[in-house]
């Protein structure tokens, strides 16, 4: 009856994940055989995890425990933020992506588009912080939690504390340029702004970065290709 629980479970993840795809994998422990099926996102750009299950054949209890991985977690935003990074990959931006997340659902989506817009303000933060107050229609983001791929800059920062939203969680840390805590912090300075946020660095991190990086890279190629 556990197995076909699992299964069916598994059959379910698969439906509700369209374009992905399951990964098994086994193990064996002091505690028995540990079976996951981790689900995977297949994009152009990579492949991300979406969700997993994990199954404990235990041989001392006889029995099976199955785990998923909590669907609200900042790990699941974060891969939500990733996505909306892919479409400005695909577009030809750098790689940013930001949603907005109000009392557990996505509010608000957006992926950076300076490019697009010809905009140097439209950052992928910038948008979604927009269209986030267009859903709520108010200014105020309170409850919210905004989720980006990278640390925000100075701009998007600064616009953050207008904002007000409770939480800022970000993927990779940026040294040069990062305005929560990787050269300077506005989002907690000292003295304080009008506002302050929780703020929660380095939530899938390095998918974040090893997106951005792939991005500079073959634009360094296609540069180098042109030129010969």
């Amino acid at each position: 009856m556990a197995n076909d629980a699992g299964n069916d479970l598994i059959r379910l993840l698969a439906r509700r994940f369209r374009g992905s795809w399951a990964m098994s994998h086994s193990d064996r422990t002091s505690h028995g055989t540990v079976c996951s099926n981790t689900f995977l996102s297949r994009g152009k750009h990579g492949t991300f995890p979406l969700g997993l299950i994990v199954r404990n054949d235990s041989l001392e209890k006889g029995m099976e425990h199955e785990k998923i991985i909590d669907l609200n977690s900042d790990a699941h935003f974060m891969q939500q933020a990733l996505r909306e990074a892919q479409k400005a990959y695909a577009a030809a931006e750098v790689p940013i992506g930001a949603v907005v997340v109000h009392e557990g659902k996505i509010i608000a989506r957006a992926w950076n588009q300076v490019e697009t817009l010809k905009d140097a303000t439209a950052h992928a933060e910038m948008l979604a912080l927009t269209a986030a107050q267009q859903a709520l229609g108010d200014w105020r983001l309170e409850k919210c939690t905004l989720y980006v791929t990278k640390e925000p800059c100075p701009m998007c920062a600064g616009a953050i504390v207008h904002c007000r939203p409770d939480r800022v969680v970000f993927g990779c840390v940026d040294p040069k340029a990062g305005a929560a805590g990787g050269w300077i912090n506005l989002l907690d300075s000292n003295p304080p702004l009008n506002h302050r946020c929780d703020v929660v660095a380095g939530v899938m991190g390095e998918e974040s970065l090893a997106l951005i990086q792939s991005f500079f890279r073959q634009a360094r190629q296609r540069k180098r290709m042109d030129e010969s």
